[in-house]
């Protein structure tokens, strides 16, 4: 008897199993006219004594009648203060939990969630593929479409963006006024520089000394910086060898078509020098401190140049030139050449 009890008992709990393994597949079936069962668990957890009427079509399944413990878990829902606090949906998904697959989707029929059964088939099959999964959805982001969906064509020039482009690319170049510049020269046709150690230290005599980067400077004009070598003489040479040879800002110089340069040897104790190169001041043989002092004075009303007007080709006036020749298209020789002279209008 105990035997016969065990297996009408067994009986009993397998067809539950059974009716239970079969209810959310035949609740997904959209031909029977099933409501979807979001739409239901939504209603049960809704508070009230309506609780209990979205529990009546379920019951109504082929099959779920017949069975105990579909009865059963579907009647929890009208029992005496289901609405009040208790979680029927809960109790409900963790009893059928095990029965579901991986690609039950929690969605109704018909309209499934983008990308959740790519997901779920990814999932399981091991695989993870996000850049397939943004193409395949058509709510993908730019972040998970990858770099080509996020990148913008850029908007094509205005006429008037590219004027101001323009614009702004020739506001460096800078050219002196003309009438400012013989005004300069007019007042400093009496000028000469005095030696100034402390704010323009003195060069040294190097006789391997080149000058630096000359070697790049192309066309005869800078000719004279490329050959320049650096040479001592005793005051016979010079007077020899040129017809001009002055004291000037507290070191000799000797001219020689077009440019002025240190006369080393000549005086030793008179080689007070800012700068060891040659320094153009043209045909007209104008001493090399008033034309120093000209450019400075001229950079200086263009606001490049910020010293004293010394007559002295320092640093602070070699970086003046840098800045005007790099302004204006020249080779930056960061010294008193043709094309720059030419440029400021004192050639």
């Amino acid at each position: 008897m105990k035997k016969l009890t065990s297996l009408l008992i067994g009986c009993s709990l397998a067809l539950a199993g059974a009716a239970l393994a079969q209810q959310p597949v035949e609740q997904q079936s959209p031909a029977k006219g099933k409501r979807p069962p979001e739409k239901t668990r939504a209603t049960e957890a809704k508070p009230g004594p309506n609780a209990a009427k979205p529990q009546e079509k379920p019951a109504k399944q082929p099959g779920a009648m017949k069975e105990r413990g579909a009865t059963t878990e579907r009647g929890a829902a009208n029992e005496p203060g289901a609405g009040k606090g208790r979680k029927t949906p809960a109790s409900q998904e963790s009893a059928t939990a095990p029965t579901r697959g991986p690609d039950v989707s929690e969605q109704p029929a018909g309209a499934p969630k983008p990308g959740t059964k790519q997901q779920a088939e990814q999932h399981r099959k091991g695989m993870k593929t996000p850049a397939a999964n943004a193409k395949e959805s058509p709510h993908a982001t730019p972040a998970t479409a990858g770099p080509k969906a996020t990148a913008a064509p850029p908007a094509p020039a205005s006429p008037a963006g590219q004027q101001n482009a323009q614009i702004n690319a020739g506001a460096k170049a800078k050219k002196p006024d003309p009438q400012k510049v013989q005004q300069i020269k007019s007042q400093h046709a009496t000028f000469r520089a005095q030696p100034k150690p402390q704010q323009v230290p003195a060069v040294t005599f190097n006789q391997s000394r080149r000058i630096e980067g000359s070697e790049r400077w192309q066309g005869p004009q800078y000719e004279v910086f490329r050959s320049y070598r650096p040479e001592r003489h005793d005051q016979g040479w010079y007077r020899t060898h040129y017809n001009r040879v002055e004291l000037i800002g507290g070191g000799y110089y000797f001219w020689n078509s077009g440019y002025w340069y240190p006369a080393w040897g000549y005086d030793p104790s008179a080689e007070y020098y800012a700068y060891d190169g040659p320094i153009y001041v043209g045909h007209h043989a104008e001493p090399p401190d008033k034309v120093i002092a000209d450019v400075q004075a001229v950079l200086q009303e263009m606001g490049y140049y910020r010293g004293d007007v010394d007559g002295l080709l320092g640093p602070l006036t070699r970086e003046a030139l840098t800045a005007y020749q790099t302004d204006n298209g020249l080779t930056t020789t960061a010294a008193i050449d043709q094309p720059t002279l030419d440029s400021l209008g004192m050639g």
